[in-house]
């Protein structure tokens, strides 16, 4: 398949696609930190289809600078990576680089257009915070540039993915446009919402998948794929178990770092494999000591009566933690990774801004989960090195398609393509 990635964030949509061997002409994105992330695994990606995985292995172990990582996989000057904003100013630009790119691989044309606008306008969660300010955010129209591709480069097929929301964002209107918006482009779409623990990802992530394919003879007879469900039987713990016990404001790195060897769970869901001993940005965020002794309780009450802590409980169990007289609206502020569950709860981008949200459920280590946690109940793999700084990685990964959940559905559009 030869893919364009618009809007590609981190990559987590992509990196399915790239397991079904792929051919990528561009991966368009705004942030400068998802896209120095999208050319490292570009990077990984040329280093593994050409048998030399140890150059990429020296960048983790820090033996190599990244510019050296880059020059090695012959990404430091190519075109795969596109860090722009899609708008207006850019698009005939960024339409130009990507024809560009098809000809200088030899290829005749773009088989498929992945990838999803931010989400942030579209998601609950974003349009109560928003407030009115939703109504005019620019981010509500940049499926008119995701539709503006269909047209230029007349794929088979698209992929669109987005928060569940977005079916009801401004009482399903803008849902409505992008419909009238796709079928004015000559193609037919339909949509499921899929939740990430049916594909082998421990998160009970849900996201709206729309599948569009060009109306012609060829294709009168699709129909939207049935995605392959992975039974699972495995539990939250499978996915923490072998990474080293550690405290607030650590990082640990390097080999012979695991506590454990990996296993079945994390060698099914293609997140450790078996030998691989680099263990990248486990990371965890500083707390104060008052949120050390709230996590305390968290875990407690989950550990022994299998409730979530509320701050109004809290009130009444340690008052002396109580900074908020509203101990209504901080009701959902705390909430434990629970391990022995068989699906977390969603990782959001939001614990870029603290961790209370996602505390690691052993009451010894009294913390919030690492950048590498965060990325393995995502199934992003342990070879998978986010750049930037630490509040970066985090919200990339919140921001992200779980690539387990992402590699299904490349299989199946391979096979109809």
């Amino acid at each position: 398949m030869v893919v364009l990635d618009l809007f590609s964030g981190a990559g987590g949509l992509s990196e399915g696609f790239f397991r079904t061997g792929a051919t990528f002409v561009g991966h368009v994105e705004a942030d400068k930190y998802a896209c120095d992330t999208l050319r490292t695994r570009t990077a990984y990606w040329n280093l593994r289809n050409s048998n030399k995985l140890d150059i990429y292995h020296n960048y983790l172990l820090k033996n190599i600078t990244r510019d050296e990582l880059w020059e090695h996989a012959n990404v430091k000057n190519s075109n795969d990576v596109i860090n722009t904003f899609i708008g207006d100013d850019s698009f005939d630009t960024i339409t130009k680089t990507v024809k560009d790119t098809l000809k200088k691989k030899k290829l005749k044309q773009v088989d498929l257009i992945i990838g999803g606008p931010p989400c942030q306008a579209y998601s609950v969660v974003g349009r109560a915070r928003m407030k009115e300010a939703v109504v005019s955010d620019p981010r509500n129209f940049l499926y008119k540039y995701y539709v503006r591709f269909l047209e230029t480069f007349n794929p088979k097929m698209f992929i669109f993915e987005n928060v569940p929301g977005i079916l009801s964002a401004s009482n399903g209107k803008h849902f409505q446009d992008i419909k009238d918006a796709v079928k004015a482009a000559g193609y037919h779409m339909e949509l499921k919402e899929l939740i990430a623990s049916d594909y082998g990802v421990l998160q009970d992530r849900k996201r709206i998948i729309i599948v569009g394919w060009k109306k012609n003879k060829k294709q009168e007879n699709y129909t939207y794929p049935e995605f392959d469900k992975i039974v699972n039987s495995y539990l939250v713990k499978d996915v923490l178990e072998d990474l080293p016990e550690t405290k607030p404001d650590r990082m640990i790195e390097g080999k012979g770092k695991y506590r454990a060897e990996s296993n079945q769970y994390l060698i099914d869901a293609n997140i450790r494999e078996e030998g691989f001993d680099i263990l990248t940005q486990h990371e965890t965020r500083m707390h104060n000591e008052r949120d050390l002794k709230i996590y305390k309780e968290a875990i407690d009450i989950w550990d022994k009566d299998k409730k979530r802590l509320c701050y109004k409980e809290l009130s009444r169990r340690r008052p002396e933690l109580i900074t908020h007289k509203n101990t209504h609206s901080f009701t959902n502020r705390f909430n434990v990774v629970k391990a022995d569950i068989p699906a977390s709860h969603t990782i959001l981008a939001h614990m870029a801004m603290d961790g209370h949200y996602y505390i690691h459920p052993d009451i010894k280590q009294l913390r919030s989960l690492s950048v590498r946690e965060a990325a393995r109940l995502q199934s992003f793999p342990d070879d998978f090195y986010f750049e930037g700084p630490r509040t970066a990685q985090f919200r990339q990964i919140g921001n992200a398609v779980p690539p387990k959940m992402a590699e299904q559905i490349a299989k199946k559009i391979k096979d109809l393509i």
